[in-house]
């Protein structure tokens, strides 16, 4: 919305609008998943060197190994009897112990590993566009005030919704984070607007 207001301030046409749009849509877009894509990888590959590590470890020095996966039980609670109960029994097997060795020294759960990079780039992709697009689309069939303040009433929509959705995590209000969302959105869609009116008098004149 701060991209799509900076443009219409500057007063140029729906074409240039849409244009900047567009562009700004898909940059956006295929940055954020290309972000996500070698965040998530990069994640794998360092839960997988720390796996091959441990598993070299544990073939050099299993006793030190279970030394330490009785620590870490005595730790979380467990008498030492008990921690030296359970360490043996779980190291008689070697893949039971690299297991072990895994989730409760590493904190990594081999079932995930990070998820699927794929799939996090395409989801951030998509909904970057969804967020893109709520703002632009009123340029496509409308121009000028018109366009311009239906532009600002979908980007509030969307931007409350987003302040909302975010109270599942927090507890706070929706009220209280669905306007907070709208303040903070307005407040830098009027800051891109002004500059764009702005630019657009310095070229005009």
């Amino acid at each position: 919305m701060s991209l799509v207001m900076g443009v219409a301030g500057a007063a140029v046409s729906n074409s240039t609008i849409l244009l900047t749009g567009v562009a700004g849509l898909l940059a956006g877009s295929i940055s954020m998943a290309l972000g996500e894509w070698l965040s998530v990888q990069s994640s794998r590959e360092l839960n997988q060197r720390q796996i091959e590590l441990e598993t070299e470890e544990l073939e050099a020095s299993p006793e030190e190994e279970k030394h330490e996966v009785i620590l870490l039980y005595q730790a979380k609670g467990m008498s030492k009897e008990e921690a030296q109960k359970l360490a043996d029994k779980l190291f008689e097997n070697k893949e039971t112990a690299l297991n072990t060795l895994i989730s409760e020294e590493l904190g990594i759960n081999k079932e995930e590993m990070g998820g699927s990079a794929w799939e996090a780039a395409i989801t951030s992709f998509l909904l970057f566009s969804v967020g893109a697009i709520i703002p632009l689309y009123p340029f496509i069939f409308l121009d000028g005030f018109k366009a311009i303040m239906l532009s600002i009433a979908s980007g509030v929509v969307g931007l409350f919704i987003i302040g909302a959705s975010i109270t599942l995590f927090t507890g706070r209000s929706i009220w209280f984070s669905g306007f907070r969302q709208i303040i903070f959105g307005l407040a830098a869609a009027a800051v891109t607007y002004g500059i764009g009116a702005l630019i657009g008098v310095s070229v005009a004149g």
